[in-house]
């Protein structure tokens, strides 16, 4: 049993990286998610979601890291790779990480609305596709949901109107708040 314990631990010390790619993602105003592709124990690339700063609605953070590792590896294809994200894959990730050809994909928190991993279609278990890579979900998933219930939360806050003793200020005659 001490190797399933080993590869839980390398699982949390590499979603721990994919936290921080996340972590900043928020930084920049985007959802935080973050991603980290590892091959051999090394990681070989990172990404985290860039959708609204480059006005790309592709600009996920799985997308990301699989751009960088092919770039690195000077292949499209990722065999022997295994990609560790924060929150589990769109069809669109998913996709893509099946024509890559990793091995292995980690997620943090199911994603209940968009989940491509068994939360609302298993595309990784669809056996007419040919190719199938090994899916582990709910490694730190506490933290991988918190970040982002944190992050959503604090943009709500941010989108409520300011606030006097409970009610805002209506408007007088000129349209001006009052108060």
């Amino acid at each position: 049993m001490p190797d399933a314990m080993t590869d839980v631990a390398i699982d949390a010390e590499f979603m721990r990286l994919a936290l921080a790619r996340a972590q900043h993602a928020w930084m920049l105003g985007e959802v935080p998610v973050g991603a980290v592709v590892v091959r051999d124990g090394a990681v070989i690339a990172t990404g985290f979601n860039r959708p609204i700063g480059g006005h790309d609605p592709t600009a996920h953070a799985e997308i990301m890291a699989l751009r960088a590792a092919a770039e690195t590896l000077g292949n499209y294809r990722l065999p022997g790779c295994t990609l560790y994200v924060t929150l589990e894959p769109c069809a669109m990730c998913a996709g893509a990480m099946m024509h890559a050809r990793l091995t292995r994909v980690v997620y943090g928190a199911p994603d209940p609305k968009t989940g491509a991993c068994g939360s609302v279609v298993d595309l990784f278990a669809e056996a007419k596709l040919n190719h199938h890579t090994e899916v582990q979900g709910g490694v730190m998933a506490e933290q991988c949901a918190d970040l982002l219930k944190r992050f959503f939360a604090e943009r709500r806050a941010r989108q409520r109107p300011e606030v006097s003793s409970g009610l805002a200020a209506a408007p007088d005659a000129d349209g001006q708040a009052a108060g």
